[in-house]
C-alpha cells in the first residue's frame, strides 16, 4: 500500500495481491475504490467496504461539488437518485449505487465531478489552467513515455474516433479529474480525520499516476490503499489490491462496434 510513496509515474502494470472482496485490507487513511461503472458487483463490494471501514467521509467521482450536500440531506430517501439527477447526468442505474450511499450512513459526502466548462478549458488550455487546490504537480509536463501511454489510452477510450490533435487535451482532462478527486479526498480527511473512501473508476485508482500517486505527492505522511476491480482477467494498470468479478449482464462484444 502507498505510505509516503514517491510519485511513480510510468511504473509497470502490477498489483500487490489478488484477493476476494472480503479479504481486502481497509486500514488506511484513504481507500481509493476503483470500479467498472457498469458492474453492479463492484458497487456492492464498495458498499461493503465503506461499511466495514467505517468511513468518516465518502468522495464520489459521480457527484459535482454542489450535490454533496443534496446527497447528505436526502439520506435514506427513495427519491435520492432523482434528487441527484443521477441517471440524467449519465451515470446509469442509480439502484446499483444506492447501497454505497446507504452504507455511508452519517459520513460526510463530497462530490468531485469536473464540470463541462472546466473540462472544455482543460482540454484547450491544460489542467493547470483550471485546477485550484493543493499543489499536485499539474504544471509539470508528463514524461514523454507516460504522455504517449495516456494519449493511447484516450484514443482507445474514445473508440479511435477522435481526431489525433484532440487527444492531448483529453489527457489534460484526465489529469484534472485525477487532481479533483485527490483534492476532495484530502479535504475530506482534513474535515473529518478519516478514514476516507473514494468511489471512482479504475483509471483514477491506479497507483502509478492517478489519485493515489497525487495524494502521496501532496501528503507523503498518509497511508493510501488503491483497489482495482475487474470483470475477468488481470489488470492492465498497477493497484495495491485487485478483486475480480463477473462480466456484467448486457456487456456484449466490442462496445465501440456500434459507433464505427
Amino acid at each position: 500500500m502507498l505510505a509516503g510513496a514517491a510519485l511513480a509515474i510510468g511504473a509497470a502494470p502490477s498489483f500487490s495481491e489478488a484477493l476476494t472482496a472480503a479479504e481486502v485490507p481497509l486500514e488506511a487513511d484513504i481507500v481509493v475504490m476503483g470500479e467498472a461503472h457498469d458492474a453492479p458487483a463492484h458497487h456492492a463490494n464498495q458498499a461493503a467496504w465503506v461499511a466495514r471501514m467505517g468511513a468518516a467521509a465518502v468522495v464520489f467521482e459521480m457527484l459535482p461539488e454542489a450535490l454533496g450536500p443534496v446527497a447528505m440531506a436526502g439520506r435514506g430517501s427513495a427519491d435520492l437518485g432523482a434528487a441527484l439527477d443521477w441517471e440524467a447526468r449519465g451515470w446509469g442505474d442509480f439502484d446499483a449505487y444506492a447501497p454505497i450511499f446507504a452504507a455511508a450512513g452519517d459520513a460526510l459526502i463530497l462530490g468531485a465531478e469536473v464540470g463541462a466548462q472546466d473540462i472544455s478549458r482543460a482540454a484547450s488550455d491544460g489542467a493547470a489552467a483550471v485546477y485550484r487546490g493543493p499543489d499536485l504537480g499539474l504544471e509539470t509536463s508528463l514524461p514523454p513515455t507516460v504522455q504517449a501511454e495516456m494519449v493511447a489510452e484516450q484514443d482507445a477510450a474514445h473508440c479511435g474516433l477522435l481526431p489525433e490533435a484532440l487527444l492531448p487535451g483529453m489527457v489534460e482532462v484526465q489529469r484534472l479529474r485525477d487532481a479533483a478527486l485527490a483534492a476532495a479526498a484530502l479535504e475530506a480527511l482534513d474535515r473529518t480525520g478519516g478514514p476516507v473512501a473514494v468511489i471512482t473508476g479504475n483509471g483514477h485508482a491506479r497507483t502509478d499516476r492517478a489519485v493515489p500517486a497525487l495524494i502521496a505527492r501532496a501528503r507523503p505522511d498518509l497511508s493510501v490503499t488503491a483497489i482495482g476491480q475487474g470483470t475477468g482477467g488481470p489488470p492492465d494498470a498497477p493497484f495495491d489490491v485487485w478483486v475480480d468479478g463477473p462480466v456484467p449482464q448486457g456487456r456484449d462484444g466490442d462496445p465501440c462496434a456500434a459507433l464505427r
